[in-house]
């Protein structure tokens, strides 16, 4: 079969011939419907020394059973979509918080240290599978599967009211869907970014206002007046920059949530004991997060039609598409379809 992979000895991606895999008992076999590109898959420092198929986004039809994943709510032909832990024992206390934190130590990520679903076939561990709604548009699923229920979750999880304000830090991918799940939810969204075609994208996905941290110096003050005078009730960082992280307690009103979801590459040093114990903000941080949690935003994503914007590729497109995300070209999520 053919695989989007990693080769670290040549220091780019590539796309080879591969075995089709086989499942192990407790786990599917997945003809793979569709795969998207992340940022995360970025990422080459966390590979290992061999080539390994990238992708952790993806949606299938189950392909065969293996004998411990039978009777599990799951058949042949299913159509899916799944998370991308495996090895993990999905029912530790360190499971119920996060797989990476599985007490077994054996938790792997696909697509980083094992392969992942940039391929025409890939296995996947039953508990991490739900069965995807028939309303559901599949080849514009594969997003849901990291991006989009991060996304869902980390709205879900800002405690707020409908009618509040919900900053939205980051108009990429994440936010994209941050800004539907919001809007959705009846919460009002404001949209922050410094690219400006993102932020167009925003308002034509429904955010409220949009506003260009970097061209707009006076941002802060027009976002405070949007906000009813105070600010936004809780401000949602969908980007990795640490500058971003900086000036999103300044759109807070007091006692606002700053939520974290980006992974910045340096610690978030303005952070001061002071300012939390006297309630300028609060702090939450969400993620993919654990199985168990995945229907709710599956069905809630269904339910409301929320579906990001896609480019549709071929699996010979992969090297192009990661090149395009790492000069910033890519303004949609980059999808490879393997079969319609």
């Amino acid at each position: 079969m053919k695989a989007g992979q990693w080769d670290p000895k040549q220091k780019k991606v590539v796309v080879n011939d591969i075995p089709k895999p086989s499942p192990a008992p407790n786990q599917f076999l997945v003809k793979i419907q569709s795969a998207s590109l992340c940022h995360s898959d970025l990422m080459m420092e966390m590979r290992p020394d061999y080539p390994v198929t990238l992708g952790h986004e993806g949606v299938g039809h189950i392909e065969s059973i293996g004998a411990e994943a039978e009777n599990k709510g799951f058949k042949v032909g299913d159509a899916i979509g799944f998370d991308y832990f495996i090895g993990c024992c999905f029912k530790c206390e360190g499971c119920m918080v996060h797989n990476l934190r599985c007490e077994t130590g054996n938790s792997k990520l696909q697509g980083f240290v094992v392969d992942g679903y940039f391929a025409e076939y890939a296995v996947v561990d039953w508990q991490n599978a739900v069965v995807l709604p028939k309303n559901l548009e599949m080849k514009k699923a594969a997003p849901l599967f990291c991006a989009g229920i991060t996304s869902f979750h980390s709205v879900d999880s800002c405690e707020l009211k409908e009618g509040q304000w919900l900053a939205i830090i980051g108009c990429g991918g994440l936010g994209q869907y941050a800004i539907q799940y919001a809007k959705a939810m009846g919460y009002k969204t404001i949209g922050l970014d410094i690219n400006d075609s993102q932020l167009e994208m925003a308002k034509k996905l429904g955010a409220d206002a949009v506003f260009n941290s970097m061209t707009n110096k006076n941002y802060v003050v027009q976002i405070k007046k949007l906000a009813g005078g105070n600010g936004c009730h809780a401000a949602a960082v969908y980007s990795a920059s640490n500058a971003a992280y900086a000036g999103a307690p300044e759109v807070l009103r007091t006692g606002g949530l700053l939520m974290v979801i980006g992974i910045a590459p340096k610690p978030l040093d303005f952070i001061n004991t002071f300012d939390l114990t006297t309630g300028r903000y609060r702090i939450k941080a969400d993620s993919t997060s654990i199985p168990q949690r995945m229907k709710k935003a599956v069905d809630f994503t269904a339910k409301h039609n929320i579906q990001p914007e896609v480019e549709y590729n071929k699996i010979e497109d992969l090297p192009r598409m990661v090149a395009d995300m790492h000069n910033g070209k890519a303004e949609k999520r980059q999808v490879v379809v393997f079969y319609e």
